[in-house]
């Protein structure tokens, strides 16, 4: 598989609703917006104003809220970011802010049926590239140190700490978060 990566802009909105979107109808969904919003705001957006709130992301002039994976015509996956400042939904307590406003990968989303075929590490990669060609000097990351375990799609949308280290980024530090018994740990790339 050949994966391509491309900023969700206005234009690719459908794809990125394709990704995001609840399947079941009337559902929530998270939209990628958990991180974005104030909890309290968050917790009071409901459908259909989630999905408004992320095609606005979306159209913004010179930022997307993240990039799309794609084979060939088909969307495959999406990885969420943007700058640290812009993520008022993460905790300083155990998201800490870094002064230089380094970018933040919080969210990864492969399709079903595209499992184990590189598309997170591509969007990894292709998240990376796009911070730095907005001018990002490092990316950060809160993924699962899995220890070669098996984990539950669901539980590795923060990603799992080997894509981020076979990438070039070193731990800095732990979020004091586990998910499933596994820690939740911060790593960093300088760009």
């Amino acid at each position: 598989m050949t994966v391509q990566i491309h900023p969700a802009t206005a234009a690719r909105f459908d794809d990125a609703a394709t990704i995001l979107a609840p399947k079941r109808p009337g559902a929530q969904g998270c939209w990628c917006l958990s991180y974005r919003l104030p909890p309290a705001e968050n917790d009071a957006l409901r459908q259909p104003h989630r999905g408004e709130a992320l095609r606005e992301l979306c159209g913004r002039r010179g930022r997307a809220p993240g990039v799309l994976a794609y084979d060939g015509d088909e969307v495959v996956g999406w990885a969420a970011i943007a700058p640290r400042s812009e993520l008022n939904g993460l905790g300083d307590k155990h998201f800490p802010r870094d002064e230089d406003d380094p970018w933040a990968l919080t969210c990864f989303r492969v399709r079903a049926g595209h499992g184990r075929r590189g598309v997170a590490r591509a969007l990894l990669a292709g998240a990376v590239d796009y911070a730095a060609s907005r001018d990002a000097t490092a990316v950060i990351g809160y993924p699962i140190d899995a220890d070669g375990a098996k984990i539950d799609r669901t539980q590795a949308s923060a990603g799992l700490l080997k894509w981020f280290t076979d990438a070039g980024f070193a731990v800095v530090g732990d979020t004091g978060y586990k998910v499933n018994g596994r820690p939740r740990v911060i790593v960093r790339k300088e760009l």
